[in-house]
């Protein structure tokens, strides 16, 4: 019996530490971004007044909300069609080719650069005075391609956007990659002696055996896309104008630049209830493709 007293003093012990952590810094910021989002707190004042739903109905009729959900929702669509060529490069390199551990490598190198470095290595890249990219358009006498890429408005989003597909795309192969190697070879064998085709083989083998790493890379697709910041916020700083803000990076510009936390913490709520339905939705599309 003593023993046994010990043995569930040991083991609360060991779950104290983690459970406060997560009651610290998860569950308790979680309950004050709640309450903030029915406040005007400035992020400076101790005290605040409840306004209700005032900072809902405000994010609702602001339309710099609206346009930086289209940004993030361009973001989102790119990505998807990507996903498509991730998959054929994955397919490629699961091939047992020479150097084929060196591509994968390489493919996944972007993922680990630290995203301040993207950015302006990006930012040099695309210069309208000295950046490499219109200098060889003009080389291959394609002036009429040369742009400003990060001070038009007509472009700047699909700038960043290649920005990010350059910096994420490969970490989807790699999931893809790991997603191919765990079907069975004896399926591609049996289907060879069946006589079936490359497309066959892919439709009802390669897609059904990848299909929840596919799920799982819908779901990064949809998060990364909603919380995209840092390639705009170092690149353009949301502009020109608000041409590129997204939605967090306009989060961020509500909170720190005007000292609207209550706002801030309103649109922070939105983001998560957006992100927490596209789950729910995913996951019941992919459980009815599965029954």
């Amino acid at each position: 019996m003593r023993y046994t007293v010990q043995k569930r003093l040991v083991i609360f012990s060991f779950l104290c530490i983690p459970v406060g952590l997560l009651v610290l810094f998860l569950l308790y910021p979680t309950v004050k971004l709640f309450q903030f989002s029915f406040t005007n707190w400035n992020g400076i004042s101790e005290s605040f007044e409840y306004t209700g739903l005032k900072n809902y109905i405000t994010a609702f009729q602001t339309p710099e909300v609206w346009t930086a959900l289209g940004n993030n929702f361009l973001y989102f669509i790119l990505h998807v069609i990507f996903i498509p060529l991730e998959i054929m490069v994955a397919v490629f390199l699961n091939n047992k080719i020479k150097g084929s551990n060196f591509f994968r490598s390489i493919v996944f190198m972007p993922y680990i650069l630290n995203g301040v470095a993207v950015a302006y290595i990006f930012s040099y890249l695309y210069n309208p005075i000295n950046g490499p990219l219109n200098a060889l358009l003009g080389d291959m006498n394609l002036e009429f391609l040369i742009r400003n890429w990060l001070s038009d408005s007509s472009v700047v989003n699909y700038s960043l956007v290649a920005v990010s597909l350059w910096r994420f795309s490969g970490f989807h192969v790699i999931l893809f990659l790991a997603g191919l190697q765990s079907v069975p070879a004896d399926l591609y064998e049996a289907a060879t002696i069946d006589g079936a085709s490359g497309f066959q083989k892919f439709r009802y083998i390669t897609a059904p055996g990848i299909s929840r790493v596919i799920e799982i890379v819908l779901f990064l697709n949809v998060r990364g896309a909603l919380q995209v910041f840092d390639i705009p916020f170092l690149m353009t700083q949301g502009g020109p104008g608000t041409a590129s803000t997204t939605f967090t990076v306009y989060t961020i510009q509500t909170a720190f630049k005007y000292n609207n936390y209550g706002l801030a913490s309103t649109l922070a709520v939105i983001l998560m209830t957006i992100i927490i339905v596209f789950s729910m939705l995913q996951s019941r599309l992919f459980k009815g493709r599965e029954e």
